[in-house]
């Protein structure tokens, strides 16, 4: 990337951080915030899920997920395998309607996952998740957080359009499943955040509206996930981007990370 393209890219994320704390009107770095941080998440440590409105039980887990992943290399080859395995895959009956098949975008080895329900018109029509209104708004999020665009990774559910934008079947959940494990195994993310009840379930397998969901640390496997509104829902309800603020800076302390100061990006 030449100087003058990473100035512009620089300027977009400054814009993006900018826009999203006007939004929340929210400010702060989320000290002493109760559900900031999962317990146990470094090497052969305890980790702690929600009993109450924090957490839920006590596993003993190596967290650190990142020190048996594979190679760069080995990692981006067998994604893009993958990648072709899905775009060939005919196992429900999505596949019939799509236009294309919607895998991943971003890092390869991302120390943070974003993890939605499944593609909508806008996707199935470029191949690539989070692109449409809902996308943008998720691009601002990740600005506020202080990551480039591409510092993350984004995937789905499901990789190919319900029809109407419904939500995915039970069958056609499980279908994608083992794409969906294959691919957080191989990025190997320190913290995923789960967009929607949707994406919860997929992932942990715990139905329930998000409202009651949302804030509260779940594990997939030994990786701590942070539910959270969609994108979409927040596009229909501005006013709960305050809450998805929280939770955001809940994951920023989790990975270590302050929060930018307003107007500003890492």
């Amino acid at each position: 990337m030449n100087p003058r393209e990473e100035l512009a890219r620089l300027a977009v994320e400054v814009r993006a951080h900018a826009e999203w704390q006007m939004e929340t009107g929210a400010t702060g770095s989320g000290e002493g915030d109760p559900r900031s941080t999962v317990a146990g998440t470094s090497t052969n440590a305890t980790t702690t899920t929600t009993t109450n409105a924090n957490t839920t039980a006590t596993t003993t887990a190596n967290t650190n997920t990142n020190t048996t992943a594979p190679s760069n290399a080995t990692t981006r080859l067998r994604l893009v395998e993958l990648a072709d395995e899905v775009r060939r895959c005919t196992k429900c009956g999505l596949h019939s309607a799509r236009t294309q098949t919607v895998f991943a975008r971003g890092s390869t080895d991302a120390e943070l996952c974003f993890v939605g329900e499944g593609p909508g018109a806008d996707e199935d029509r470029q191949g690539f998740p989070f692109v449409g209104k809902a996308g943008q708004l998720l691009d601002r999020m990740i600005a506020a957080m202080g990551f480039a665009r591409d510092d993350v990774y984004v995937c789905n559910i499901v990789k190919c359009r319900p029809p109407d934008n419904r939500k995915p079947e039970p069958d056609e959940m499980a279908a994608c499943k083992p794409y969906l494990r294959e691919q957080l195994e191989l990025v190997a993310p320190k913290v995923i955040v789960a967009l929607g009840a949707t994406a919860v379930e997929g992932l942990i397998g715990m139905s329930g509206g998000i409202t009651r969901l949302r804030g509260q640390w779940k594990l997939y496997r030994t990786i701590p996930v942070m539910p959270t509104f969609h994108p979409a829902y927040l596009l229909r309800n501005p006013a709960a981007k305050r809450e998805v603020w929280d939770d955001l800076q809940a994951v920023m302390k989790q990975l270590g990370r302050s929060v930018p100061p307003a107007g500003r990006s890492a």
